[in-house]
């Protein structure tokens, strides 16, 4: 490792176009899978100025039947589901509006050549919704131990939204994006070199005492967020650095679905296998498989025996089975890689990391996932509660089959 460096991750506002895609995809997951917890969803959501648009492959009693005909009630259940997202974002605006914009349903039945390969039958277990390499990390950075500049840009754009959803900065609007610089020596974050923030902002405050007004209280944000000893000469502040931004959001720039996948992991802090999580139930590995990872990574760290931990599996569409597993615990083990992946491998309640063992392990059929589309998939509480795949109930068991 260097032993001095900077780096730099990004996070965007729930307000974001491409996360209100993401929010939008996610809250239908959740509403199908609050009718059948064995729904098959693949939802993609266009946003742009005045229109939201949905497509792809759903399954599911309740739901939609095999020929595409939806169960009485569900379209307009599903438009509901979509207004209400937006609202709760908080577009109210000429450009984007909740009550107002255009609205295209194209959702259809899965294919039934990708069905026979996932489900199971007879003696066959369930596959992998897809082949795909999908990685886990965790690092001792933080309590959640998580990269510390993901983790302090996602908290900046949380604390700006909770306070403009509270009306306690009145000027702010939805959309945004952050972007924090540390300089580290060894894995020890030293000072943040750089700091910024683009927000959507209210009519005139560009200029003049509205502006200052509007950089005094990100900087205040900031100062909540970041530890004081990080904070000083060194940091250089960029706060709207292109001047005006009131235009905003999907009026500002379309958003789709999924391209966000390193806002939602580890803020390019670990490989990402390319897949992206929302719209999807937990049968396509993309999400599952990517969950599982970060809950074994976490639990390794947790459990003293690395720093900093990545791990990746590899699945075959319609095989249950993994085709491999990879630890790396970047010099910091204190055991050797080789032996931790051996002691994954004999930890039964994992089922051999099948697709069905991963779903039942995590409990990951339930309507839990529009709270992970936006601040990130790892390294949060929801609600109060870690999401499962944020426990550390594993440490003992791994500890245990070292030890064997």
């Amino acid at each position: 490792m260097r032993s001095t460096y900077l780096f730099t991750s990004e996070s965007v506002s729930e307000g974001h176009p491409d996360k209100v895609a993401d929010q939008i995809s996610d809250a239908i997951v959740d509403l199908f899978l609050s009718k059948d917890p064995e729904a098959r969803v693949a939802c993609e959501t266009l946003t742009t100025t005045q229109l939201v648009v949905l497509a792809g492959e759903i399954r599911g009693e309740g739901i939609m039947d095999t020929a595409g005909n939806w169960a009485p009630g569900v379209p307009e259940e599903i438009e509901r589901t979509v207004r209400e997202t937006v609202k709760r974002i908080g577009y109210e605006q000429d450009g984007f509006h909740w009550e107002s914009f255009r609205f295209e349903n194209n959702l259809h039945p899965q294919s039934a050549h990708i069905a026979q390969g996932v489900d199971a039958s007879g003696n066959k277990d369930e596959g992998a919704g897809d082949q795909g390499i999908m990685f886990g990390y965790a690092a001792n950075d933080t309590p959640d131990l998580m990269p510390a500049t993901l983790d302090y840009s996602h908290k900046i754009l949380q604390r700006m939204a909770a306070d403009r959803h509270a009306g306690t900065a009145p000027f702010l609007e939805p959309d945004a994006k952050s972007q924090v610089t540390l300089r580290y020596e060894g894995s020890k974050a030293i000072a943040a070199t750089a700091i910024v923030v683009s927000t959507q902002h209210a009519m005139g405050y560009d200029k003049g005492e509205q502006e200052a007004e509007l950089k005094a209280y990100v900087k205040s944000v900031v100062a909540d967020v970041i530890p004081a000893e990080l904070l000083g000469d060194e940091t250089e502040y960029h706060i709207n650095p292109t001047g005006s931004f009131e235009i905003g959001g999907p009026d500002g720039d379309a958003g789709l679905t999924g391209r966000k996948i390193i806002v939602d992991t580890y803020g390019g802090a670990a490989p990402h296998g390319g897949g992206a999580f929302s719209g999807k139930d937990p049968t396509k590995v993309d999400r599952s498989a990517a969950y599982i990872t970060r809950y074994l990574a976490k639990n390794i760290v947790a459990a003293g025996l690395a720093q900093r931990c990545t791990i990746q599996l590899a699945y075959a569409i319609g095989v249950s089975k993994p085709l491999s597993l990879y630890v790396d615990t970047h010099g910091t083990g204190t055991v050797g890689d080789d032996k931790i992946e051996e002691a994954i491998g004999r930890i039964e309640k994992l089922g051999g990391l099948t697709p069905r063992a991963i779903r039942t392990h995590l409990q990951l059929n339930k309507p839990i996932y529009a709270r992970t589309a936006a601040y990130g998939h790892f390294g949060r509480q929801a609600e109060g509660d870690f999401f499962p795949w944020e426990r550390t109930d594993l440490v003992d068991d791994l500890k245990a089959a070292l030890a064997a």
